[in-house]
């Protein structure tokens, strides 16, 4: 816990390095009476438009080019969209990697790391199986460790999305996003640092976060539910927690809120996004966090790997 955390200074220095390999991903702007709230202006930051369909790209070329990475490439654990990250951002760098993913990752997911080219094992059930393995891998082979949250070079890749957010709309008076390991609301409060309120949102069935504030420290905590696949590693960030104690605010949500926002997105805005990816609009909608009139609240839905559309 005495990890220095990450700082706006580092998020700006970051921006520029991974520009020409991430998209400026758009914010759209909606009345909260369209999804049935009240007086408050939603501005959803469709980050499942970024480069391998989620915001862990970010993440992914920031370790990739801020750090010194050895012949042998690098290695990876994922429930899914970091890994498929990776995979896309070392294949763009022509960098060998080694991806390791549970077996509960999507069919979506796993095809997408596929269709990269890197080298792809599933192992065990949960991601901290896959995380076991991947580091045994690292330690034999010499490949270098891109972790999917604890790591500064990931934080720093996922505060460019509040960098980018900011100049897009301004301070809010509220940023919800959603949370697993906390390298995206790690990242995002890194950012604003105070200047306004952020929300990590969880499933009542893997609240990393909320067992950590409660503790006072990382945790384990339960590791199951609908967003499994992306929002269930077991334990909060070491390096993400002193962020969160200081600059987040923890909200549970049930999975079938979770669902439900998934339809009232698809519904509303046509929008498919996977279960971990609307945490935050379904933290608003099961009315977890409530919106002061007038209001200004960014939602980040933040990934979008999901076969729920099909197309006949």
């Amino acid at each position: 816990m005495t990890h220095p955390h990450v700082s706006r200074a580092q998020i700006a220095d970051t921006e520029p390095v991974i520009r020409p390999y991430i998209r400026r991903t758009p914010v759209i702007e909606v009345r909260g009476r369209d999804f049935g709230l009240g007086d408050v202006t939603l501005l959803i930051k469709l980050e499942l438009l970024q480069q391998a369909g989620s915001f862990k790209a970010r993440g992914a070329f920031a370790n990739l080019k801020l750090r010194p990475v050895p012949a042998v490439g690098v290695v990876a654990a994922s429930g899914g969209n970091h890994g498929a990250a990776v995979a896309y951002a070392a294949g763009v760098l022509s960098i060998p990697a080694r991806i390791y993913v549970p077996t509960i990752s999507t069919q979506a997911k796993v095809d997408r790391i596929r269709a990269t080219g890197a080298e792809l094992v599933l192992v065990g059930e949960r991601y901290a199986d896959a995380l076991a393995a991947s580091e045994a891998w690292a330690a034999e082979s010499g490949a270098m460790r891109i972790h999917a949250f604890d790591q500064d070079e990931t934080l720093m890749g996922a505060g460019t999305l509040g960098l980018e957010l900011e100049d897009q709309i301004g301070v809010p008076d509220a940023v919800l996003a959603s949370v697993g390991g906390g390298g995206l609301i790690g990242g995002t409060a890194a950012w604003f640092a105070g200047r306004t309120r952020v929300i990590g949102v969880e499933p009542e069935l893997a609240p990393t976060l909320a067992h950590a504030l409660a503790a006072g420290e990382p945790i384990d905590a339960p590791a199951g539910g609908i967003a499994a696949d992306s929002l269930a590693p077991r334990r909060i960030g070491d390096r993400v927690f002193p962020i969160a104690r200081r600059y987040v605010e923890s909200v549970l949500v049930t999975d079938q809120a979770i669902v439900d926002a998934q339809r009232a997105l698809w519904q509303t805005l046509r929008i498919a996004a996977e279960p971990g990816g609307v945490a935050s609009l379904a933290a608003l909608l099961a009315g977890r966090f409530v919106a002061a009139p007038g209001a200004r609240i960014a939602l980040v839905i933040s990934g979008g790997n999901t076969s729920a559309v099909q197309f006949t």
